[in-house]
């Protein structure tokens, strides 16, 4: 296994993690954490796609999921500012 694969496997290992948490109650949609491991998550996956093996469709997908986190996170950034 190549390492762009490892990286794409361990960002589908942590979008599933806090989907599932958040799908069970167990951790906060719009939290910190979960917008950090879905943005972490999506960035690997992106990696994997744009280094190793590039596909329209995903990498538009990623690239969505990972700017609404970013979003997510800049949200509570700046609400925890203000």
């Amino acid at each position: 296994m190549s390492w762009t694969d490892a990286a794409g496997l361990a960002g589908v290992l942590m979008i599933l993690v806090a989907y599932a948490g958040a799908a069970l109650g167990r951790l906060d949609p719009k939290g910190g954490w979960s917008l950090f491991v879905n943005f972490l998550g999506a960035c690997l996956i992106l990696v994997s796609l744009l280094v190793a093996n590039f596909n329209l469709a995903s990498t538009a997908m990623e690239g969505s999921w990972a700017l609404v986190a970013l979003a997510g996170l800049v949200r509570l950034a700046l609400k925890r500012r203000g």
